[in-house]
């Protein structure tokens, strides 16, 4: 009879599984980089899902036009903005108001992140195309430094953006150049601020706290000492 060693013993050593590939947004990441050059800034694919192209501002037009007349997604799916600034009053269930019903502390901000394909600024303008014959999409996005909250419009390439970049430019305060009908569309004359900004504060919950996050009121036929103490003003 052999004696066992360790080596009989041991279990195999698991072997590291190869990270998925998508060769299909592979091959449109790397069109697009031959296309566009250094303009393509950053860029995430997740394996048959989508792909996030990350383009310089200088170049955002020329994206839609490859991805238009090079990679097939003739259809305009969708534009907005994307502002990273953690909100200065925590999330909306914790608003300000609320916090005086609970006495409960101001939370710390907390950091930027820029979600895939990354981002150097506050502000992002994004926006997806379609490819309805072949079956995939690309989103892109690019950076809009703080001081100059400007693109070019992507109407001329896409006519189904000219709703949508008038809706970002009224809710984050871009602005679309050589749009051709850039007026409002939801906000009257002369509103000020821009409601999509994480500094923009939602009075009605700063107004009147949410209802069911301030203490209930008693049952009917109950007196406000009865129970558990919870019970207060409504």
């Amino acid at each position: 009879m052999r004696r066992l060693s360790s080596t009989d013993t041991a279990p195999e050593a698991e072997a590291t599984p190869e990270a998925p590939r998508d060769d299909l947004r592979e091959g449109l990441l790397a069109r697009l980089r031959e296309e566009l050059g250094d303009a393509v800034v950053d860029s995430h694919i997740r394996p048959g899902d989508d792909l996030w192209v990350r383009v310089t501002r200088e170049a955002w037009v020329d994206a839609a036009v490859v991805a238009k007349d090079k990679l097939h997604c003739t259809f305009f799916d969708f534009l907005s903005g994307l502002d990273w600034l953690p909100s200065p009053y925590g999330r909306d269930m914790d608003s300000q108001e609320d916090l005086l019903v609970h006495g409960a502390p101001e939370k710390e901000p907390a950091p930027m992140v820029s979600g895939y394909a990354g981002g150097d600024t506050r502000f992002q303008v994004f926006c997806r195309f379609y490819a309805p014959t072949k079956g995939y999409g690309i989103t892109f996005k690019a950076d809009l430094p703080d001081d100059d909250l400007s693109v070019r419009t992507l109407v001329p390439v896409f006519a189904g953006a000219n709703w949508h970049e008038r809706e970002c430019a009224e809710m984050f305060g871009f602005t679309f150049v050589g749009h051709p009908q850039p007026w409002h569309l939801y906000l009257p004359t002369g509103f000020e601020g821009f409601p999509l900004r994480k500094d923009f504060p939602l009075l009605a919950r700063r107004l009147k706290p949410w209802p069911g996050i301030v203490d209930v009121e008693p049952m009917p036929g109950e007196d406000e000492g009865d129970g558990d103490g919870e019970g207060g003003e409504g």
